[in-house]
């Protein structure tokens, strides 16, 4: 059995949030085959070396350099990601000709499916948040988004059933397809099911982690540098850069790393006593396992990231900031008062619902 295995290359978060699905085919036999572009192919040579990878169009998504102008960004970039989708489609169908695949799950890749084989549509977002101003357009984005859905033969939903999850509205939504919550997705899942692992010694007193698409990942990655320069202590700061050359290098009483393996960051965010990035869903279901106490600072413009912001703030899973409030006096006193953590999950949920697909393949 040969499943093709496609996430969004939208940063890198839709590929990591693939891992454990990976694994857990790999673990019951499946052949699995990697779809991917551009950054995902270093991530995946390093965390899958032996599995085989094959191009699928990149999504090139390049953001504003303002988030006031992301509404209409969005609308102009509508023309351009069609033709990608069809495109992707038809290397999809040329895929599962070609390679023999017998099931393809995409993650947030709408092209991503075949009309031949059993095709799972992978997402946290059942409604797309939309800026408050044009709210009324929520609908228009439920209804094109469930149209896309309806190619695929089933929905997995990585969140928590019970409302709100990690991703509150938007992924608590009633679908005209089969759909399973298979909990939060994370590289890191193994930890929550091993024994209590001694806390390391905390080497680092803030981490910063930048992903996320241009400029705005290179936005906050300055902020940050500049932030944590003015602050007395050791700190660290993960830069998402996996085809860099240099892996780290030192910035003042910073110290910088491009890209980590999946152990090594484990052990950075361990030996540090504060976790800061955006709030990618990816980002947000890694430290659930790992159990950090986050800062998140969303991407300006970015409603998804503002909305799951607002969410987290509300429950105080984690504290959240403006960026254009975010500075040394802020940082430094930001995590006084109670420390906040993100919800576990049922680690069960992933397999069951791997197992029950297999058994249709069958």
């Amino acid at each position: 059995m040969k499943v093709l295995v496609a996430p969004l290359d939208w940063g890198l978060g839709h590929a990591t949030r693939c891992v454990p699905i990976i694994e857990t085919l790999l673990k019951n036999g499946v052949e699995v085959v990697l779809g991917t572009c551009g950054s995902l192919k270093h991530f995946y040579s390093e965390a899958f070396p032996s599995l085989q990878q094959v191009d699928l169009p990149s999504y090139g998504i390049v953001y504003p350099t303002h988030g006031f102008q992301m509404p209409a960004w969005i609308l102009s970039q509508l023309p351009r990601l069609h033709s990608i989708i069809e495109e992707e489609q038809r290397c999809v169908e040329n895929l599962v000709s070609t390679l023999g695949i017998s099931a393809v799950i995409s993650d947030n890749r709408f092209g991503a499916y075949s009309n031949r084989v059993p095709s799972v549509y992978i997402t946290h977002q059942l409604r797309i948040a939309f800026p408050f101003a044009s709210r009324f357009l929520e609908t228009i984005g439920v209804h094109f988004h469930a149209a896309k859905m309806l190619k695929f033969s089933e929905i997995w939903i990585p969140d928590l059933e019970e409302f709100p999850g990690f991703a509150g509205r938007l992924s608590h939504q009633k679908l005209h397809r089969p759909c399973h919550y298979i909990g939060p997705l994370s590289r890191f899942m193994n930890i929550a099911g091993n024994a209590k692992i001694p806390s390391p010694e905390k080497r680092y007193r803030f981490l910063g982690m930048v992903s996320g698409v241009e400029p705005m990942r290179t936005k906050l990655e300055t902020l940050l540098r500049e932030t944590f320069a003015k602050i007395p202590g050791e700190h660290a700061l993960l830069l998402g850069k996996p085809s860099s050359s240099i892996e780290k290098e030192r910035f003042g009483n910073v110290t910088l790393f491009s890209h980590l393996s999946k152990e090594k960051f484990q052990n950075l965010v361990q030996e540090s006593e504060y976790f800061i990035s955006r709030p990618g869903y990816s980002t947000i279901m890694d430290q659930s396992f790992l159990g950090s106490n986050c800062l998140f600072i969303p991407t300006p413009g970015q409603t998804e990231q503002i909305y799951l912001g607002k969410i987290l703030a509300k429950f105080k899973y984690a504290r959240v900031v403006e960026e254009r409030n975010l500075n040394a006096e802020y940082l430094a006193s930001a995590f006084e008062g109670p420390i906040y953590r993100l919800p576990k999950s049922n680690l069960g949920l992933l397999e069951n619902t791997i197992s029950a697909f297999m058994e249709q393949l069958k």
